[in-house]
């Protein structure tokens, strides 16, 4: 779960496909247009927040800022294929406009985590 501040209103919090390494940004694709989009770009800033809804319950949260570059048509596909499958995310792919969404890196600055099966 994406959450932005938003301009006189409450923050945005919306869920996105994200990948992760160890030691690296936080980059996950939005649309060049979309709310999200534009809060991030106001901001500069955002917070992630990843969860396990099974037993034992764990979850992570990561604030930090944001940079925006192209969308990165293998960055993408890697999302998608992570969420989808081989076959769904190819689909996804082709289904897709290029240029339509922009690649957001959030700066890991601040972690926090728990994990209730270590209790």
């Amino acid at each position: 779960m994406l959450s932005v501040a938003a301009t006189a209103r409450g923050p945005i919090s919306v869920p996105v496909w994200y990948a992760y390494e160890p030691g690296g940004d936080v980059v996950f694709m939005t649309g060049t247009d979309a709310a999200k989009t534009v809060a991030l770009r106001g901001a500069g800033r955002a917070a992630l927040v990843a969860q396990r809804e099974a037993l034992p319950y764990a979850h992570v949260s990561v604030e930090g800022r944001v940079t925006f570059e192209a969308d990165s048509r293998a960055e993408s596909a890697a999302i998608a294929v992570r969420y989808l499958g081989a076959e769904l995310g190819a689909q996804y792919m082709q289904a897709s406009v290029e240029g339509a969404s922009v690649e957001v890196r959030l700066k890991p600055e601040r972690w926090r985590t728990e994990d209730y099966g270590k209790r």
